[in-house]
């Protein structure tokens, strides 16, 4: 296996993972608790990969990692909440699922990625597969909902381009970065989810479980991996790994949970992994502008869909992390 397909199958086990959410969430955890499930994911796996690395930013990164993390986790959650509540799953992650189209036209802005036609057909064909494999007949579309979805998608966007534009700085791993976002990202959610949703529920021994699960190895783990691959492959062909999640979850809910699976929605799984491994196919070093580490302060424009991010945390036909 070469190095860029090491690299790859590792960065494919973030969507894939975050495709395992909607059946955690449905089976394991309190219902009706959206943001409290966001952030007992975030800020738990923030805080225990600050403990392991033992690292804080410096100068600039203060400001930094609080951007990437509002971008990629806090911003992304409840927006990603807002549009599963007041769309079908299946719309809420065809909505989702046009994050490959953002970071084309943001890494042509940002990192210098001129997109190609087979980048943009690539991207377009992973939607429309996506469509297939979540998209129910009749299903309903709600104005603030697509918006909150388009938004969500924007903001994981926006993530992936300047994680790659800003690379992190000299000396501190990958790890550390991630705890920098999650706990930074954690900390936005926590005062939207007790102003929305009040006090914490009572927590049993199985949503405990769920919980654990989500926050190691749906998030800590995950997101070092997608924040890794996000360093050693280009913008396009990270985002282009988000189409993984939806066919987890369509897999997952076939296999566990009993849901239909007809010819469409294979054939849409087809297309939506043919356009996943296309997206591999670009080349290896991407011309890109990276920023270099600075000391002072940080100026920001504004980078989980989709990646991916996303797959929606709630819906059945289409989950995220």
């Amino acid at each position: 296996m070469s190095r860029k397909a090491a690299v790859v199958a590792l960065t494919a086990l973030a969507p894939i993972s975050w495709g395992s959410t909607y059946f955690v969430t449905t089976e394991f955890l309190p219902p009706d608790r959206p943001l409290f499930t966001g952030l007992m994911r975030a800020l738990p796996a923030g805080l225990l990969l600050l403990a392991l690395t033992r690292k804080l930013p410096r100068g600039a990164w203060w400001g930094k990692s609080a951007v990437l993390g509002a971008l990629n986790i806090g911003a992304f959650f409840p927006l990603l909440f807002l549009a599963a509540y007041r769309l079908p799953g299946g719309v809420a992650a065809v909505v989702g699922s046009v994050g490959p189209l953002f970071v084309v036209g943001l890494a042509a802005l940002f990192l210098g990625e001129r997109p190609t036609v087979r980048t943009l057909l690539t991207a377009v064909a992973a939607a429309f597969g996506v469509s297939l494999v979540v998209l129910k007949a009749g299903a309903a579309f709600d104005l603030i909902g697509v918006g909150a979805g388009l938004l969500s998608s924007l903001s994981m966007s926006a993530g992936v381009v300047f994680t790659k534009r800003w690379g992190r700085p000299e000396g501190v791993g990958a790890l550390a970065l991630t705890g920098w976002q999650l706990t930074a990202g954690g900390l936005v959610i926590l005062p939207i989810a007790f102003l929305v949703e009040g006090a914490p529920p009572a927590l049993t021994g199985t949503n405990l479980a769920g919980y654990a699960y989500l926050a190691l190895g749906n998030t800590a783990i995950s997101y070092f991996l997608w924040f890794r691959g996000i360093e050693r492959l280009s913008a396009s062909s990270a985002t282009l790994l988000g189409p993984l999640s939806p066919i987890t979850a369509a897999v997952i809910g076939w296999a566990a949970l009993g849901q239909a699976l007809g010819p469409v929605q294979v054939l849409g799984m087809v297309i939506a992994f043919g356009a996943t491994l296309a997206g591999q196919l670009a080349p290896a070093k991407p011309h890109a502008r990276p920023e270099p580490a600075a000391t002072g302060p940080v100026s920001f424009s504004s980078t989980e869909q989709n990646s991916q991010e996303v797959s929606m945390d709630l819906e059945v036909s289409g989950v995220r992390r």
